[in-house]
């Protein structure tokens, strides 16, 4: 069973080997620069306006909450469609309850209105 997950421990082994020698690396061999600039909260070039207190509008949250039923929803219909012959009628129950679930995630952002590009 140690030779089946073998290449796997050595693959996290060298990244973190890596990771490590490029932190060390750079504390070591990086430049350190200390301007007025470099403290702002933002290195864009602009000037940061307003306060951190200021509140996010909804629709933000909703956008947000859109991508996240979009990608799990891909993340897990990609799989079943490969396999989906084998799975059978058991198959298509499951990912029917599973899109039904989402399906309430679509509704709910419709009726507080996510899909408005007002």
């Amino acid at each position: 069973m140690f030779e089946t997950f073998f290449p796997i421990l050595l693959l996290l082994i060298l990244a973190g080997v890596i990771a490590v020698a490029f932190a060390v690396l750079s504390v070591i061999l990086g430049r350190r620069t200390r301007m007025g600039k470099k403290n702002d909260p933002y290195e864009c070039g602009m000037e940061p306006v307003g306060s951190t207190k200021d509140p996010i509008p909804v629709k933000f949250y909703l956008v947000a909450i859109s991508f996240i039923l979009f990608d799990i929803e891909v993340i897990f219909l990609y799989p079943w469609a490969v396999v989906s012959r084998d799975l059978g009628l058991y198959g298509f129950i499951i990912i029917s309850v599973f899109v039904g679930v989402i399906l309430i995630g679509y509704l709910y952002e419709l009726g507080r209105g996510a899909f408005k590009w007002d």
